[in-house]
């Protein structure tokens, strides 16, 4: 039987699944393929090579476990989005930005940024911080959007690092460094340059991070979200897999049962190259941003990517 029909089929089963599109053809495909010239990143650049593996399928995950224990985070996604109603197509804007932002031109990235400055600046309210007493707050805030990019890049980060066998080119740091461009359109100027900043900067909010009745309920439904029966299994294996990866004292926060390191990291790794290897190399974003390198010379014509783990 042969099996490129086979890929291409769950293939974009899965893509339908993350983009909210019943094709499995991310609906902002356009904003990616029909412009010219140069964007943040190359194929070659450490942010293009961990966003295009799919160990991003854990580091998503944890990144949305690590912006749940901000009590500001958990606010803004708690009282202004239907995350419980339309829990894909959350994601899928998420996914939006994150893959326009990797391998869209600066033109693209600057309309996505202004859609999402736009949501942003409606999202306001107040929390119940860590310390007591209540907090007011802006998705704007400087501290809040420092936040929510510092999670996300740690996530796809470790997650890379830990589930993957694919190197980054200039290791961490040039992650770290390069990635932080990506927050400039949407206001934040100063971000972690490198993998030791990086963890500093998570420290500094340590004694912001609360669990709270709140909290728990956006836990068990990260933990137990509304998935087709047939995925289900996969994705308790990469929620126990993000689970794992995050520092010690978050983990205790949450009140997860995880398996072992020596247990979790060679069996995700074995899923993620069965996921591989059933689903194929085809990833229609990520040939898009290679099609506009080419079309700008920026690219060799004969080049080529493609995904691993």
């Amino acid at each position: 039987m042969p099996i490129k029909p086979i890929q291409n089929f769950l293939g974009r089963r899965m893509r339908a699944l993350l983009s909210d599109s019943p094709d499995g053809m991310p609906p902002w495909i356009g904003e990616i393929d029909t412009e010219e010239g140069e964007g943040l990143y190359t194929p070659a650049d450490a942010p293009w090579v961990v966003h295009a593996n799919i160990g991003t399928l854990v580091g998503g995950i944890r990144a949305l476990l690590m912006q749940a224990l901000h009590p500001g985070s958990l606010a803004g996604v708690r009282d202004h989005s239907r995350y419980k109603q339309e829990p894909l197509g959350r994601l899928a804007g998420t996914i939006r930005w994150l893959t326009i932002t990797t391998f869209g031109s600066k033109q693209a990235i600057g309309r996505e940024a202004g859609r999402v400055n736009a949501m942003h600046a409606k999202v306001r309210g107040s929390y119940q911080a860590a310390k007591g007493g209540r907090c007011p707050y802006r998705a704007t805030d400087t501290d809040l959007l420092l936040w929510v990019h510092v999670a996300f890049m740690d996530s796809f980060l470790r997650a890379h690092q830990l589930y993957t066998e694919t190197p980054i080119p200039g290791g961490a740091d040039a992650y770290v460094g390069l990635w932080s461009k990506s927050v400039e359109p949407l206001g934040l100027k100063q971000a972690p340059m490198n993998e030791a900043e990086l963890i500093d900067c998570l420290k500094r909010f340590d004694d912001q991070l609360t669990v709270s009745d709140d909290t728990r309920e956006v836990l068990h439904w990260i933990k137990h979200p509304p998935l087709p029966v047939a995925a289900i299994p996969v994705y308790r294996l990469l929620f126990q897999a993000a689970v794992a990866s995050m520092p010690l004292k978050q983990q205790q926060m949450m009140d997860f049962y995880v398996l072992p390191d020596s247990v979790i990291r060679p069996m995700t790794r074995k899923l993620l190259k069965m996921l591989c290897a059933a689903i194929g190399t085809e990833s229609p974003l990520e040939e898009a941003g290679i099609k506009r390198l080419k079309k700008a010379a920026i690219l060799d014509a004969q080049s080529d990517t493609h995904e691993t783990v």
